[in-house]
């Protein structure tokens, strides 16, 4: 299936895909280091424990992988009931191993960090998108998603006060892009007419439509999480699409690369 990665911009069904330079080839993915890129988390600890296995036991069999860093696509908390279990899993690993875990911010560690920041006038959303769960990994429960502002800023202290401390700088400090070779790793979107490093923020956490339509000229892939599919893989556009909805359907998935291949692995 990921053959399509390296050397054709066919759909499934043989269609070509909308591109603004229908004419040029996709170039094959390359990485300037063995890469594993893991999708959305979502509070699934048990599903990044046993992806996190996976990802050994295939470094073990591929020559060259044992060294290869690892990515994490963003959205470790909300949703899942072991959303305080996953951020403080790929914070200890960061902080120890900061070249070999690479954690991206995805929007729902935005929303958290808007929750904390600016609760009444912010962190309503947050709630209504799966800060209750997280607020619950915390011990800290008896909201809803319609709960008074004052309600949500005794929430807020609460989690000040059950973070480790540096959790909530490292959250804010975390970047919304990683390259290797022509690979490019981001939460949701790029928009397709920019520079990777020129694409908005809103973008890298929300998406953005064009990039779902648009094929970038410039040579680059682009892998992303933030919106769920049935099944992870290429687009004939240039996407590696990898959010298969771990909170809801218990399967989290990754993609690995080196210098000759792109595979997945999956819960």
């Amino acid at each position: 299936m990921l053959k399509a990665l390296r050397n054709r911009r066919k759909s499934a069904k043989g269609e070509a895909a909308p591109a603004r330079d229908a004419t040029a080839p996709l170039q094959p993915v390359r990485v300037d280091w063995p890469h594993y890129v893991i999708g959305d988390v979502h509070g699934r600890m048990d599903l990044l424990q046993a992806l996190s296995h996976q990802i050994i036991e295939d470094a073990r069999a591929r020559p060259g992988m044992g060294a290869a860093r690892i990515v994490y696509l963003g959205d470790y908390v909300d949703r899942g009931d072991a959303s305080a279990q996953v951020l403080d899993h790929v914070y200890r690993l960061n902080l120890a191993q900061p070249e070999r875990h690479i954690c991206l911010k995805g929007n729902h560690e935005a929303m958290m960090l808007d929750f904390l920041n600016d609760p009444v006038a912010r962190g309503a959303r947050w709630l209504r998108h799966g800060g209750l769960q997280t607020l619950a990994s915390y011990g800290i429960g008896g909201l809803t998603e319609r709960a008074a502002p004052e309600e949500i800023l005794d929430a807020s202290e609460a989690l000040h006060a059950a973070l480790p401390e540096g959790v909530i700088a490292w959250l804010d400090g975390l970047p919304t892009l990683h390259i290797t070779g022509n690979l490019i790793c981001v939460h949701a979107a790029l928009d397709p007419d920019l520079p990777p490093e020129a694409s908005p923020e809103r973008s890298r956490l929300w998406g953005q439509k064009d990039f779902y339509r648009n094929a970038r000229n410039d040579g680059y892939w682009v892998i992303h999480g933030h919106t769920i599919v049935d099944e992870a893989g290429p687009t004939p556009n240039g996407r590696l699409e990898l959010d298969t909805g771990a909170y809801a359907t218990g399967r989290l998935t990754a993609a690995g690369f080196n210098d000759v291949d792109v595979w997945l692995l999956s819960t």
